[in-house]
């Protein structure tokens, strides 16, 4: 059975602005479509079945537009942040509720076309609490943030790089539900934190993906994404 999958749509996206200061990142038109669109196909693609969008600016806007995922042939459901925002960690941990003993976790602003049936049967080998998927980034398409050898990841952290890390955080994660036991119920919490302390514990797999990914966090990775749906909509490959 496909595992549930968390979109974490509840970020501010104040680098988009002005284009985002009435409406979210999910909703931005990509070739007539608004980006969770997108994402919701490549997930049914994939095989997925249940979603839960967790979201939290404007995000009462991507319930209106997606509804329940009927459209998509997916079951969309909503866990909502109020204030104050509960960033990527936190908001997985006010979701769990809905999401059940095991659950992707994928970025909402990410495009990711890769094997997700892969993704989880990697994870389900390792009997490990989470798994991160990674890409061999080398700085191209964003800052490297993982020492990735040997199959496993001997460091990871956003805010201090090191000359090893050639590798990236691909945007998609797969976790059990007591991978969030030490988040704090309410408050602010990164996802990244969650990782961290995971392989700390020596509680986090991985698995190298070779498929870039996009993104539309930022203004150039918006127009590389456009550019490489558009071309995948109107066959053109990648």
């Amino acid at each position: 059975m496909p595992l549930p999958i968390a979109i974490l749509a509840g970020g501010l996206a104040t680098r988009l602005r002005p284009l985002t200061e009435k409406i979210p990142k999910a909703l931005i038109d990509i070739g007539g479509e608004p980006f969770i669109a997108h994402q919701l196909k490549l997930l049914k693609f994939n095989g997925l079945e249940k979603v839960v969008v967790c979201a939290g600016f404007l995000g009462e806007t991507i319930q209106d537009v997606i509804g329940d995922g009927q459209e998509f042939d997916l079951t969309v459901d909503y866990s909502f942040d109020r204030e104050p925002l509960l960033g990527t960690g936190g908001s997985v941990k006010k979701a769990l509720p809905l999401l059940g003993p095991a659950f992707f976790v994928l970025y909402g602003d990410s495009y990711l076309p890769c094997d997700y049936g892969a993704v989880q049967k990697a994870f389900e080998v390792s009997g490990k609490k989470a798994l991160m998927t990674v890409y061999h980034n080398r700085g191209a398409w964003d800052t490297s943030n993982v020492e990735f050898r040997e199959e496993q990841i001997w460091a990871y952290d956003k805010k201090t790089r090191t000359p090893r890390m050639e590798y990236i955080d691909y945007g998609l994660g797969v976790f059990q539900e007591n991978a969030f036991e030490r988040v704090p119920d309410g408050q602010p919490y990164d996802l990244a934190e969650v990782y961290q302390n995971l392989l700390g514990r020596s509680e986090l797999a991985a698995l190298e993906v070779h498929q870039r990914f996009y993104e539309i966090g930022s203004w150039q990775g918006l127009e590389e994404t456009k550019q490489f749906i558009t071309k995948k909509v109107n066959g053109e490959g990648e």
